[in-house]
């Protein structure tokens, strides 16, 4: 397929040829950069990065630590409906995930939101909204068990 797209746009047209960097593109790469006399290859960088913080999250217990908390708060709270209304409540209206470009960077754009809004999910995990709430579930938890 890639050569069909150099092909196409003509060799002399293409500055670089940018894809993910999973095995068979690295593959691919190479073997365009041997056939052809002016084409260069490069991994994408988003991926690139993605990678280097993969390995910080394997090398430092404190990032690790600290992903793995994000990650449980978001999607303790994102999965349940009731529990976003509240958010919403006291965080203004403000979303703790942002859309991102790529799902690599997902992870790291949140963690700066939660430090922004660390004030106001410290009142809402004290609320008597969250409190509330929290029972509910907890009771539904409850039933959907002794259905089993």
């Amino acid at each position: 397929m890639l050569d069909d797209a150099v092909e196409f746009v003509g060799e002399e047209n293409i500055v670089r040829i940018v894809t993910d960097n999973a095995v068979n593109f690295n593959a691919v790469g190479g073997l365009l950069m041997q056939k052809g006399e002016h084409l260069y290859w490069i991994p994408c960088v988003s991926h690139c990065i993605h990678l280097i913080i993969e390995d910080f999250e394997k090398q430092l217990k404190v990032h690790e630590t600290t992903i793995k908390k994000e990650r449980r708060i978001t999607t303790y709270i994102y999965g349940r409906t009731m529990l976003i209304s509240i958010l919403k409540k006291f965080t203004k209206r403000k979303d703790l995930i942002r859309p991102v470009m790529t799902r690599f960077t997902a992870t790291y754009w949140t963690l700066p939101c939660l430090y922004e809004m660390k004030t106001s999910l410290m009142t809402m995990f004290n609320s008597k909204e969250w409190k509330q709430a929290s029972l509910e579930l907890h009771k539904k938890g409850e039933k959907f068990k002794m259905w089993y």
